[in-house]
């Protein structure tokens, strides 16, 4: 992208701050405070995290119900409703919950989520799309025994997965990032909790196209240039301004693909070059933060 224009338009902190506190829901009589008004919240923003992640700004669950402040350590602070919400719904589909952005807990409006899915490496047959990823260097051998586990065996608690998987000696990180790593790419989902385990409580994972059978026509339909400029577009909607850095950050984009997917915002005028008066470089705002 162009270097920094001092002829630039610079954003406006007040606008910007202004624009923030309404897309992340930080207005203190505006707070959520039932299941149905976080669906809704979801709906207006398409994607949001569950808790609020470091280095990130991005609307989350979390933000949108306490406050902007850290996830409290008390179990009994009022601002954990939203962990009830968020296990009642596995099973509900009302929202598509996994872990997506940066493989950290995302919640994806059900409008929104054939857009994520259209850039995952699957393409329609989930008997034979993973064996591709795997035979690519993309997946582990861990990921692929869990995924082939819960393709032949159906949905299944964490604890029997992991033994069903014969990775019950491997390592934790070796499982947590097989599940992690099917999760991003839309493979597996949570869809529901189970009892099982010492602390009575593990997850139900199951294959995302047995969960929702739809998603993969839906996303059939779209490009992938179409995905990136909608996920792209909804994320500076959400958050007003942003450097190029940061969306590659986000949605872990390689940089050339980036650019090019800013550079079609900036020519549908949706987004402006921009300069801030605090950081150095080029931005990219909504013109309502000027």
């Amino acid at each position: 992208m162009e270097d920094y224009n001092p002829c630039m338009p610079t954003i406006d902190l007040k606008k910007l701050n202004t624009h923030r506190t309404r897309t992340f829901n930080l207005s203190l009589p505006r707070k959520l405070v039932s299941q149905s008004m976080a669906v809704k919240f979801v709906n207006q923003r398409g994607f949001v995290f569950f808790w609020p992640i470091k280095g990130i700004d991005m609307p989350s669950l979390w933000t949108a119900v306490a406050g902007n402040r850290p996830v409290a350590d008390k179990h009994d602070d009022p601002g954990h409703i939203t962990w009830g919400w968020k296990d009642g719904a596995l099973d509900k589909k009302i929202w598509y919950y996994a872990k997506v952005l940066r493989k950290k807990a995302t919640m994806i409006s059900l409008d929104i989520a054939p857009y994520f899915y259209a850039l995952s490496e699957n393409y329609g047959s989930p008997d034979e799309d993973y064996l591709l990823t795997y035979e690519e260097g993309r997946m582990t051998q861990a990921a692929k025994q869990v995924y082939e586990t819960l393709l032949n065996e159906g949905a299944m608690n964490t604890l029997d997965l992991r033994r069903a998987s014969n990775l019950a000696n491997a390592k934790d990180s070796e499982f947590t990032k097989a599940l992690e790593y099917l999760q991003s790419d839309f493979k597996v989902l949570p869809i529901g909790v189970s009892d099982a385990g010492a602390w009575k409580y593990s997850f139900i994972y199951e294959i995302v196209p047995r969960h929702y059978p739809e998603l993969p026509e839906k996303a059939r339909a779209i490009s992938e240039s179409e995905a990136r400029t909608k996920l792209l577009e909804l994320y500076f909607e959400s958050v007003g301004a942003a450097q190029e850095k940061d969306t590659v950050k986000l949605f872990g984009w390689k940089k050339e693909i980036a650019t090019k997917a800013i550079v079609r915002l900036v020519e549908k005028r949706v987004l402006v070059e921009a300069g801030h008066p605090k950081h150095k470089g080029v931005w990219y705002s909504l013109k309502s933060v000027i």
